[in-house]
């Protein structure tokens, strides 16, 4: 009976795949890639055509899957030439559209996966990736019920140390590091660090559902603080003593087989697993030796987690005292050797070839001030590692060893910018942006907007890049690059040549890893829950990995190229193998994600220092006028403004102010709600107009002008307080009048480029550059219709020369009509800038 049961089901089943395979799409040439996981309402959205033929769409459609109506049509696409598989791409924004449901993209015949716009779409998703995290629990595993490797370890390289090898220590606990189950502690260090910094920023992102032991129930603390002191309590057996430090449990002879974890047998000690002592010197076992120069790298990184941990596990004071000392004595064993800690291998080539050491010393300064007395003294010392390496060098380099800069995002950048004001801050924050705009010169000549180079682990690289650019914003306000950010996000959820999501079941309903290179799936069928898998790699290296053999035909064959490849089978374990570290920066940036406000939303553009654009996702603009000698358009602006029922802003010099024939006028546009700003108080030039860089003030200069400037405003009421915005003078400065600005507590706009609207003050006598009204409008019309006006801040003048007699002003009705009928909305600066 059971045979014929099964019989029955296999001939079902053959006739299923069959009726499957006949209504499959054949010849399929064109994509679109999506973030399979969803969107929030307010976030940059955009999906990705790619063709292996030469079509290109001209417009796109959302399609709401219920009713199966077209809810949003857009021609807002940016076409892009080949990329890896692909013959032509393009991207497909459609950010303007904000109604939470189910969607699909629809463009040339092709319809995308299932989108979903949702406030809450990344909910619950950090806590999501922590159950990679508690399922690689060395020691006690709660998803096994059951522990491993409970003899470790004993003494190698203890010399140093006065530690006669093959000595033991408790060193039981901690992650295994993937799918191996050697553990290193640089690795371990990192994801500590970002776990507590995930519930030190985000706390309302994690849930309290399991006991310290990974076992249901609730203990009072945030799963994310247990999961981390899991990893604290096992870096505590690493830096046993004041003068010991250990780098790793066990080594490579870990790979030759691939099993559950259990107590393994292979390292010449019954069942106990070799610990290596930092000594700062290479170590070589077998024919391989390590670049060891010093102890900085890993006992640097022991300090700051164990100083983050200290401020979070306040109400455990005795945990407290030891995680102080423990930062405390791990500082001075990172300076014992200054240098790098690289791991050691015996079989194979393939080592964590850490090559940096400065950026774990600028964190551990930056987090253990209080700790080692240092205070003040501390953050210069920082000060001074950051400048040792501005930028994290992958960001610049196209290639890298394995593991080679590492972590992947400098965490002291971030730690020490919020500590720091004035040049120090800005100088910190601009070390952010050089890395991100090196990034951005190769991602911007493809559709995907890729410029993460496909090394191994190449999506540890991309997490931390879109943290990189997170932080940017968060410590700049400066947005030019969220939609760079939101793309390297979007690439780990689908929107990749792959279409897959490259974290194991999540989303479940879309495409994501089934056979990762884990024993966990492929010899207990168990799923790996939130685990990042390492991701695409150049087809190059690929190609040159040892013991690198497919178990299956290639899903995603049609996809792989010269560039790079992604095979989702368990016999690839370059591209599919899961990371603990990269997993544990997952945690972060998706508790960040889940946590976005609309404030955070909401981002400017900046040149220079200054702000010349809002938020693109907004259809909405400032009109912002400016004054000195003239106002014969006052009146004219004022009767526009009012019977469209919208507001503008207007920056005016001294001079402006204290001329009694503008009196009137400016009270009447405060007492009608627009707003009114700063703009010099002489109109003096600042710089230089062919050597921008070139100042032609004093800072002191600067500073009165702008204090005569609020003084002659304090007399119709405007305190600076209210009016923080202030617009140069000739719209003309460089960064040194930007930080300046900033100094005073005040921030600098300017114009938005791209139209002429700035050259309505012209006249024929100035010759080549005269622009007449119907010239300034129709650049404003046409702009709008090529690559819209939002955010936009479009600078025009309150009055002219007299010699002027084609006054654009007199077009202000047309524009604002224009505006209007094309669903914008007129806003002044602040309500722009969300201030």
């Amino acid at each position: 009976m059971r045979k014929i049961s099964l019989l029955a089901f296999g001939l079902f089943f053959c006739a299923v795949i069959l009726l499957l395979i006949a209504f499959k799409p054949k010849n399929q040439q064109s994509w679109i890639r999506i973030n399979l996981l969803g969107y929030q309402p307010k976030s940059i959205k955009v999906g990705v055509w790619a063709s292996k033929g030469n079509e290109l769409p001209k417009s796109f459609e959302l399609i709401d899957k219920v009713s199966g109506k077209t809810v949003y049509t857009s021609n807002n696409i940016k076409t892009f030439g080949a990329y890896g598989p692909f013959a032509t791409s393009a991207r497909l924004n459609f950010s303007e559209f904000k109604k939470p449901g189910r969607y699909y993209l629809k463009a040339e015949g092709v319809t995308s996966p299932e989108i979903i716009i949702n406030e809450d779409v990344y909910k619950n998703t950090a806590d999501f990736a922590l159950r990679y995290m508690r399922q690689q629990r060395c020691g006690y595993n709660p998803f096994l019920k059951d522990s491993c490797h409970t003899h470790d370890g004993f003494v190698v390289y203890g010399k140093e140390g006065g530690i006669k090898d093959s000595t033991h220590f408790d060193a039981v606990g901690g992650w295994h590091d993937a799918s191996d189950y050697l553990q290193y502690s640089t690795t371990t260090a990192n994801a500590t660090y970002h776990l507590l910094m995930a519930y030190r920023d985000f706390p309302q992102a994690f849930s309290d559902t399991k006991l310290a032991t990974g076992l249901d129930g609730k203990n009072g603390m945030a799963d994310v603080l247990d999961e981390a002191k899991w990893g604290l309590d096992w870096l505590m057996k690493m830096h046993p003593q004041q003068h010991i430090m250990f780098n790793q449990l066990a080594d490579d002879r870990d790979h030759i087989t691939m099993r559950i974890p259990k107590e393994d047998n292979q390292y010449g000690k019954g069942f106990e697993r070799p610990l290596y002592f930092i000594d700062g010197k290479p170590q070589q076992r077998g024919k391989f030796i390590n670049d060891t120069k010093g102890t900085s790298s890993t006992a640097a990184k022991f300090a700051s987690a164990f100083a983050l941990a200290s401020e979070l596990y306040q109400n455990d004071k005795s945990y407290t005292k030891q995680l102080t000392e423990k930062s405390k004595s791990a500082y001075q064993y990172a300076i014992k050797k200054k240098g790098v800690t690289q791991t050691a291998s015996v079989k194979s080539p393939y080592i964590y070839a850490e090559d940096n050491w400065v950026d774990d010393m600028e964190l551990a300064l930056a987090k253990t001030g209080k700790i080692t007395g240092y205070g003040e003294k501390s953050l210069d010392s920082a000060y001074y590692y950051a400048m040792q390496e501005a930028v994290t060098p992958w960001l610049i380099a196209d290639t890298a060893k394995h593991y080679q800069w590492y972590p992947f995002i400098n965490l002291g950048h971030y730690e020490l910018a919020k500590q720091s004001n004035g040049d120090r801050k800005r100088e910190l924050i601009d070390y952010y942006k050089q890395g991100i705009t090196h990034v951005w010169d190769r991602a911007k000549k493809n559709a995907f907007y890729r410029g993460v180079p496909f090394i191994w682990c190449s999506n540890n690289l991309t997490v931390a890049f879109a943290m990189q650019c997170m932080w940017y914003k968060q410590l700049s306000g400066d947005g030019t690059f969220s939609e760079l950010e939101q793309a390297n996000f979007d690439w780990l959820f689908g929107c990749n040549p792959w279409g897959t999501s490259m974290v194991y079941g999540l989303p479940s309903w879309g495409d994501t890893p089934i056979d990762p290179h884990s024993a966990f799936t492929h010899l207990g069928k168990y799923p790996i829950d939130g685990g990042l898998v390492d991701g695409p790699v150049y087809t190059s290296i690929y190609k040159g990995l040892i013991g690198i053999q497919l178990t299956k035909p290639d899903d995603y064959a049609e996809f792989q190229s010269d560039l790079a490849v992604y095979h989702d089978d368990y016999g690839d374990y370059s591209t599919n193998e899961p990371t603990m570290d990269g997993t544990a920066s997952l945690v972060y940036l998706l508790a960040a994600y889940d946590s976005r406000t609309a404030k955070e939303f909401s981002s400017y553009q900046k040149e220079q220092g200054a702000i010349i654009r809002g938020d693109v996702k907004e259809k909405q603009l400032a009109i912002v006028f400016t004054g000195d000698e003239y106002a014969d358009g006052s009146q004219k602006i004022i009767s526009a403004l009012d019977k469209e029922k919208v507001k503008a802003s207007f920056f005016f010099t001294g001079n402006f102010y204290r001329n009694p024939s503008f009196s009137s006028f400016i009270k009447t546009a405060k007492a009608k709600g627009h707003y009114l700003g700063a703009h010099s108080d002489q109109h003096l030039l600042y710089a230089d107009w062919k050597k921008r860089d070139s100042l032609l003030v004093t800072k002191q200069q600067f500073e009165d002008d702008i204090s005569a400037n609020y003084k002659a405003m304090e007399k119709f009421g405007i305190a600076k307080k209210a009016a923080p915005y202030f617009l140069p003078p000739y719209e003309w400065y460089n960064q040194t009048i930007s930080n300046w600005t900033e100094d005073l507590g005040l921030k600098l706009i300017n114009f938005t480029p791209g139209t002429r609207s700035n050259a309505d003050y012209t006249y024929p006598e100035l010759g080549k550059s005269y622009r007449s009204s119907d010239e300034i409008y129709q650049s404003i019309i046409d702009l709008e219709k090529q690559k819209g006006l939002n955010g936009f801040i479009l600078l025009l003048h309150v009055g002219t020369d007299p010699r002027r007699k084609d006054k654009f002003y007199d077009k202000l009705p047309e524009l604002l009509q224009y505006l209007k009928q094309n669903g914008y909305k007129t806003v002044t600066i602040n309500q722009l800038l969300g201030n």
